[in-house]
């Protein structure tokens, strides 16, 4: 059952999509203890593979594996392969390379749960001024703004997270829902368009468009 278009956005950036994947761990580090013995060539082939390996393993950039997943998510061929693609998209997403920044997230998702949000909002201003570049920081202040129905702030944050991510269709599916509920019909149908393009299977947003186009709605391209 997918989630419904009202709560999409905050979803995706807390994390609560189900069956979450868990993405590749990083390589190893190195063992850095003084004194060990470094272990013996035992030609000077393998030598020269062992050198070559890093090289050869380079594991690919944040943004490389997003333009991947975003070609999965596009041509996936059944519900079950979007919804794996988009909750490993949303776990990228949520990673945001500080283990400060990653552990007030934490704070700010429980408070949001336990609709604590003044207090969540205190861990995301936190949060955004430490690192302002963090999409899902953005996103998910969006969305509990949206939550306490003050859209204008909403619609602020979501403008800043689709700067850093203009594919970001939690960000652009809580924005089709706001314009709906102002009654800005023909925007919504345009970014709800926007929306299916990049993830064909969101059945919610198809119902929208649907519906939007059976009222004749004329929703041309951004």
């Amino acid at each position: 059952m997918r989630i419904p278009v009202a709560v999409l956005a905050a979803t995706l950036a807390f994390g609560f999509l189900p069956g979450r994947v868990v993405l590749a761990a990083d390589p190893p580090k190195e063992d850095g203890r003084v004194g060990d013995p470094a272990p013996a060539a035992t030609d000077t082939t393998s030598t020269a593979s062992a050198r070559e390996a890093p090289q050869d393993a380079k594991k690919p950039t944040r943004a490389e594996q997003l333009d991947s997943l975003f070609e999965l998510l596009r041509t996936a061929k059944d519900e079950a392969s979007a919804q794996s693609t988009e909750a490993m998209i949303a776990e990228l997403w949520l990673k945001s390379g500080s283990d400060t920044v990653d552990l007030l997230m934490e704070w700010a998702q429980q408070a949001v749960k336990d609709k604590n949000y003044p207090l969540a909002l205190d861990y995301l201003d936190r949060i955004l001024t430490l690192k302002p570049d963090y999409v899902e920081g953005w996103n998910t202040r969006a969305t509990v703004y949206y939550l306490r129905e003050d859209y204008g702030r909403a619609l602020a944050d979501i403008e800043e997270t689709l700067k850093l991510e203009p594919r970001h269709f939690g960000a652009l599916t809580g924005l089709g829902t706001i314009l709906r509920e102002v009654g800005e019909d023909k925007r919504a149908l345009e970014v709800y368009r926007k929306v299916i393009v990049l993830d064909p299977h969101l059945e919610t947003v198809q119902k929208q468009i649907d519906e939007l186009s059976g009222k004749g709605v004329d929703g041309r391209n951004l």
